[in-house]
């Protein structure tokens, strides 16, 4: 049990390491928080800082939710549970990181991240999703809340261990929780498509 509490508070830690805001500061952008859509997250950080700023959050996002679960994996490799955990807390870390306040990222990147060692498969299913909505919507919002539904079905359809599907499931609702704004926005029209100059919101 000490073991378990171990990684998981290590999960969350990691997890909450705020690389978007820190890349998008070494571009330039002080405080991501206070520009765009206030997200601390790599879309938010591309329309700030720029395409090259937004792939490395993007990249070091997906890693530190990876590298949370792959630990977890490493030390407990007879416990699902504990991967499971790992990844929420991860999640749970980017979402509300206790570096900047609890106000971090909405954990599309870093959950995507930390399925790809607990369920491979549907994670990179899920991500296809994602690049599909997106490219038929051009609304990342939508992309990212159809992958993360489509995250639990998968997780399921390839028999994930029930933790890492309970966990899948969770995530889903924390990550469509987290787009409530987006979803507001969507039913008003008001909501930026990929690409679209912020001056015609």
């Amino acid at each position: 049990m000490p073991m378990a509490s171990a990684i998981v508070l290590a999960a969350y830690l990691l997890g909450s390491i705020p690389f978007s805001f820190l890349v998008a500061r070494a571009f330039g952008v002080r405080d991501v928080r206070r520009v765009g859509s206030g997200n601390v997250g790599a879309t938010n950080v591309m329309r700030s800082a720029g395409k090259l700023a937004g792939a490395l959050a993007l990249l070091l996002d997906v890693g530190k939710g990876a590298a949370a679960t792959f630990a977890a994996l490493r030390l407990a490799p007879a416990d699902p549970v504990v991967g499971a955990l790992a990844a929420l807390a991860a999640i749970a870390g980017h979402m509300f990181p206790v570096w900047l306040r609890f106000r971090g990222g909405k954990g599309v990147a870093t959950g995507f991240g930390a399925f790809l060692p607990l369920a491979p498969r549907a994670a990179a299913l899920a991500a296809i999703v994602f690049a599909l909505t997106v490219a038929a919507s051009r609304y990342v919002s939508v992309g990212s809340i159809a992958a993360a539904l489509a995250l639990i079905a998968l997780a399921f359809a390839f028999g994930a261990p029930g933790p890492v599907a309970a966990a899948a499931a969770l995530t889903a609702a924390l990550i469509v929780f987290r787009h409530r704004s987006n979803l507001q926005r969507l039913r008003q029209g008001t909501e930026r498509r990929l690409g679209q100059p912020r001056e015609t919101v």
